[in-house]
């Protein structure tokens, strides 16, 4: 028996409000890191306000995107996540050349300490996503959902596997500089890399493939984000003063809204692999 016309609706709805989801996950993690970091750094560059203000803005449409049942797109969400993508780009620019022009240019020293260059990757990614749940919200129900003429259920799960990489690689730098002290901290560069390599083969594998195991290491990957804030939070109490110096152990210790962009991609992949499952063609 063939869907009905309004069961396809509701197939892309509820995918395209598990994509809003997400991104309101990375765009909160995004929103809080970049307020903290930038902070630190004093605004010396009037650019630097350009990352918190389009993350709350990219947060704000995701909430809106999550709640609302309707099949058409909508300009205001679509936009803004346009924009915050194009923001991401540009400050990934912005944070490459605050590495390269340090004494030593490209060196394991300045990207130790330089500006983190995922930090930006996360607003393009939260405005990826929500330009997705857009794409597949809108989609005429006679075709199956694209995204820049490429199945969006195969397209999103690898924007999200290239995500996953390219945070974990993030990670191995700052933990590696953390001389991985915690053997917990071996923990994120061990689950999000398996959960990304398997949804990498979801969107480049072949179809009808029974994926549970990339199910369940998206679902340990989410968790660990969480888990992350809690790990995170121990670190910042083990600085001087602990939590009654909160006010400068935030800016010094591990950054404690970092975390949950696992969760934001690990959720954003089980969408994925969701419309995968409704729509076989997507």
């Amino acid at each position: 028996m063939r869907p009905s016309v309004r069961t396809k609706r509701l197939v892309r709805v509820i995918a395209a409000r598990r994509l809003s989801r997400a991104a309101g996950v990375i765009a909160f993690s995004a929103l809080a890191d970049s307020g903290i970091e930038h902070y630190r750094g004093a605004y010396h560059n009037p650019a630097m306000i350009a990352p918190p203000l389009i993350s709350a803005a990219i947060l704000a449409v995701s909430v809106h995107g999550t709640a609302d049942e309707r099949a058409i797109t909508h300009r205001v969400r679509h936009g803004t996540s346009v924009a915050a993508a194009l923001t991401g780009f540009i400050g990934l620019g912005f944070h490459l050349y605050n590495i390269t022009k340090r004494p030593g240019g490209l060196s394991w020293m300045n990207l130790f300490y330089g500006a983190p260059p995922a930090a930006p990757a996360a607003v393009a990614l939260a405005g990826l996503l929500g330009y997705g749940a857009e794409r597949v919200r809108d989609a005429a129900v006679q075709t199956r959902p694209v995204i820049l003429g490429l199945p969006a259920g195969r397209a999103l799960a690898a924007i999200c596997s290239a995500g996953l990489l390219a945070t974990v690689g993030e990670v191995a730098l700052l933990h590696f500089r953390g001389a991985y002290h915690n053997p917990a901290m071996f923990l994120p560069v061990a689950i999000p890399p398996a959960a990304a390599v398997l949804l990498g083969n979801a969107a480049f594998g072949r179809k009808g493939i029974d994926r549970r195991f990339t199910r369940w290491a998206l679902r340990a990957t989410a968790v660990l984000g969480f888990a992350g804030v809690g790990f995170h939070a121990y670190g910042i109490s083990r600085n001087m003063g602990g939590w009654r110096n909160w006010s400068q152990n935030i800016l010094s210790g591990p950054p404690l809204p970092a975390p949950p962009s696992f969760t934001g991609l690990a959720l954003a992949g089980l969408a994925a692999l969701g419309l995968m499952d409704d729509h076989p063609d997507a």
